[in-house]
């Protein structure tokens, strides 16, 4: 291929119906503009953890959007893409860049819908080696013999899937998550109106914070202990939702002027993050699950707003030098390093200002899209003879 054409990307993802996703393929547009041509594949609405998320636009979107229905979208693993996903397919794609995991049912039909002649690519979030029952281990066969590469969103998959049958034959990257430095910014303002929202006097006692799904192994429970055993002063908000909701709110009432817990959507998330002292994220491993990547604390890095986080899976390779490192079931460790945050401002300072820098530096869409852009080309230049 003559390195002026232009290449067309096709990026498909269910996570794109929510826009600050799809910030990935409009950066992609955006610092490819005369390069690539970059056309994403929307569900038209989806059935989220949290919510039901009909497709949210972005005013003044580089990308071309495709939108097309989802079918069985109640259940990741066996949902698909209705009418219109096929005519797109075969649209004359140079690269198709799958979002979705190639052992679920709509990985394995991108596999099928995708021209020999375009460059197949998996952005998958795999951390623990796993042997997944029939059919799903046949769709991760068929998709890895069909992709041309794949890519981790973190160092612990890249090591663990580059040994794995299948994927070890195949070039691969570590791509990971970007973040909206436009939207995801210091804005004291914005946190004095979230605090003013909930009730809380802007001198109060500085605001522990947690930000994601409310489940065990996110260890919101942990955390809910770490904070009984506080002798230091503190508020808690916790910002999120699921099936823990319910004992949380129970363990909310012993602290009825201290605790806030609220289900922000998407474009309030930044304010909400704002109006805390600290973001927690005290995840869990369990025998299936370690975190992936741990997108709450690159979001709270680029508002300016310090870390205190677990040793689980990816967490302390994206976080660096930038945040707080406690391990998992240290519960005294969590509560010594939130009292430590707590009554130390000048600590919390340059914390923040690590993190920051480290949001922008690392984790900014464009630095991301251009990672993602790079790997592409050079897939297809593997493919192209001499």
């Amino acid at each position: 291929m003559p390195p002026t054409s232009r290449r067309r990307l096709l990026t498909i993802g269910h996570s794109y119906c929510v826009a600050l996703n799809r910030r990935l393929a409009h950066e992609m547009a955006r610092v490819g503009a005369g390069r690539w041509e970059v056309t994403a594949v929307a569900p038209e609405f989806f059935h989220g953890d949290l919510r039901d998320i009909p497709l949210e636009p972005i005013p003044g979107e580089a990308c071309r959007l495709a939108p097309v229905p989802a079918r069985l979208s109640r259940i990741v693993h066996l949902f698909f893409y209705g009418a219109g996903v096929r005519s797109v397919m075969r649209a004359g794609w140079d690269v198709v860049h799958c979002w979705e995991e190639p052992y679920i049912v709509a990985g394995g039909q991108i596999a099928r819908l995708t021209p020999p002649s375009a460059a197949l690519v998996y952005w998958t979030g795999q951390t623990i080696a796993k042997r997944y029952p029939p059919p799903f281990s046949m769709i991760e066969r068929y998709c890895m013999a069909r992709a041309a590469g794949w890519a981790a969103r973190g160092r612990l998959g890249a090591e663990m899937l580059k040994r794995r049958a299948g994927y070890d034959r195949k070039p691969w990257r570590v791509l990971p998550l970007g973040i909206d430095a436009e939207i995801f910014r210091p804005d004291p303002a914005a946190g004095r109106a979230i605090r003013e929202r909930l009730g809380w006097a802007a001198d109060g006692a500085p605001v522990v914070g947690y930000l994601g799904r409310m489940v065990e192994a996110k260890g919101v429970s942990s955390l809910m202990r770490a904070l009984e055993n506080m002798t230091a002063p503190w508020r808690a908000l916790f910002v999120g939702g699921g099936p823990m909701e319910p004992e949380i709110k129970r363990w909310a009432d012993r602290f009825p002027d201290r605790v806030r817990i609220a289900a922000a959507p998407h474009a309030e998330v930044p304010a909400y993050l704002n109006a805390m002292d600290l973001l927690c994220a005290p995840s869990q491993t369990t025998p299936g699950w370690r975190e992936i990547f741990g997108r709450m604390v690159i979001e709270a890095f680029a508002c300016g707003v310090p870390v205190v986080a677990s040793d689980s899976g990816e967490i302390p390779a994206v976080a660096g030098d930038a945040a707080i490192i406690v391990g998992e079931r240290d519960e005294s460790g969590w509560s010594a390093a939130i009292a430590e945050l707590i009554g130390d401002p000048n600590r919390r300072r340059e914390l923040a200002a690590r993190g920051l820098d480290r949001a922008r530096a690392n984790y900014a869409w464009p630095i991301v899209a251009r990672m993602h852009l790079e790997f592409f080309a050079e897939l297809l230049e593997r493919r192209t003879p001499a």
